[in-house]
């Protein structure tokens, strides 16, 4: 399966279902009350995170979303069926940003749900326009069309570790050998053209989410080998553990190479918690892997964690796996103390729904604004009665008030945002 961790698409709710214009036929009346019942809602675009999606390649052909129509409502004051909602599955840890690049949503936690498209309401039916004065409306509401736009998601892993270093450290063997991710394995670099997770199980209460990243280069933060599309995936982890091959000729040039490109990424990447581990000891002595290991924590400082493991024998893995648990508590626990104690403040939008505004472009008077630009997709325009209910509203609103200020003559056409047009 390939990994796509980009992807934009198109997204449309639901339409909301037409008002039912209807009278009752009954026996020896020839035209009973108003029946028309209320359309049905439009289904909403809902984004839903989930373990059990790790790449965005569903969307690789499928580039539209679109959620269920309401029905339209029916006689004897049937109310249409609502549109069926769309859960769209995403893996965890997706970002969605619309066509300004403005976060929407960020899917971090398994199972959660975000409405990100809304479907549109559905119209009144002319039996809910009944009233002491008006005893026969002859009109009903259309259905709401449903939010549609541009989305871009992206996909940047959350996971307890991530694994990194140069092409051909060990990290898919490692990984291959902890859990039961099967990540393809060979010996020339760049195996891992993708990232990969593993749910290792340290012990019976600690089970811990390992990314594996696939290998960086020098130069990677800028663009250079596959590490600019990947260092993103280490963003969101807890703990990074470096891998470093005991066969290179310099162990602590390696070293630096990667935590060069971490911290030239921009994100803070090498400040986070780091466990040092030489790979492939199996063939050295305890000499050679002691050298080793003082070379590298001379380079990293005193503070910082170095141990040598080989994944094909085995040796260390027990005691990786105890650090990485007892790290990655640690973290998380941070984690939880500064959300409680500093927790990220909700933003609210300011309430602009009943702003309008009217611009002339030479007889044509446009008139745009969310609450007005509602009642005109709700509004048929070929029905007079349901258009002088139109320019009841707006007058209410102050916005006919306002259209006579600016020239408006009989003749004039009066356009209402993208809904519709008619003549003064």
């Amino acid at each position: 399966m390939n990994f796509i961790d980009s992807v934009s698409v198109s997204v449309k709710a639901g339409d909301g279902g037409n008002g039912k214009l209807s009278f009752r036929r009954e026996k020896f009346v020839s035209k009973g009350g108003p029946d028309g019942g209320d359309g049905g809602r439009g289904g909403h675009v809902i984004l839903v995170a989930s373990r059990n999606q790790n790449t965005l390649v569903q969307f690789r052909f499928k580039k539209e979303i679109e959620a269920d129509a309401g029905k339209a409502g029916g006689d004897s004051n049937k109310h249409g069926r609502n549109g069926k909602d769309l859960r769209v599955a995403l893996p965890v840890g997706t970002i969605v940003t619309n066509e300004e690049g403005v976060a929407l949503a960020d899917l971090t936690q398994d199972g959660q749900e975000v409405i990100i498209a809304q479907g549109g309401r559905g119209g009144f039916g002319n039996a809910h326009f009944v009233s002491s004065r008006r005893q026969a409306p002859n009109f009903a509401e259309k259905g709401e069309p449903g939010d549609m736009f541009e989305l871009h998601f992206e996909l940047k892993m959350i996971a307890d570790v991530g694994l990194v270093g140069l092409p051909n450290a060990g990290k898919s063997t490692l990984l291959s050998r902890i859990s039961n991710a099967r990540p393809e394995i060979a010996d020339y670099p760049f195996t891992t053209l993708k990232p990969n997770l593993g749910v290792v199980t340290v012990d019976n209460e600690t089970t811990v989410l390992f990314a594996d990243i696939p290998g960086l280069i020098e130069g990677a933060a800028e663009g250079k080998g596959l590490g600019h599309d990947f260092l993103k995936h280490v963003e969101r982890t807890a703990v990074i553990v470096h891998l470093i091959d005991a066969y290179q000729d310099d162990v602590v040039a390696a070293y630096k190479t990667i935590r060069t490109e971490l911290a030239a990424y921009g994100t803070k990447l090498d400040k986070r918690p780091e466990i040092i581990a030489i790979t492939k000891i199996e063939g050295l002595d305890a000499e050679m892997t002691t050298d080793l290991i003082k070379q590298l924590q001379k380079a990293a400082g005193k503070n910082a964690t170095v141990m040598a493991i080989s994944s094909q024998a085995g040796t260390g893995l027990r005691e990786l796996l105890f650090a990485v648990k007892r790290m990655v508590a640690e973290e998380r626990a941070k984690v939880i103390e500064a959300e409680a104690v500093d927790p990220i403040p909700v933003l609210k939008l300011a309430d602009n729904t009943a702003q309008w505004r009217v611009t002339k472009e030479n007889d044509v008077f446009m008139v745009t604004g969310y609450k007005i630009e509602k009642f005109g997709y709700r509004t048929d325009f070929d029905n007079e009665e349901g258009l002088q209910r139109l320019r009841d509203i707006m007058r209410k609103m102050g916005i006919m008030h306002k259209l006579l200020r600016e020239g408006l003559e009989p003749g004039n056409t009066i356009r209402v945002g993208g809904a519709g047009s008619f003549t003064y």
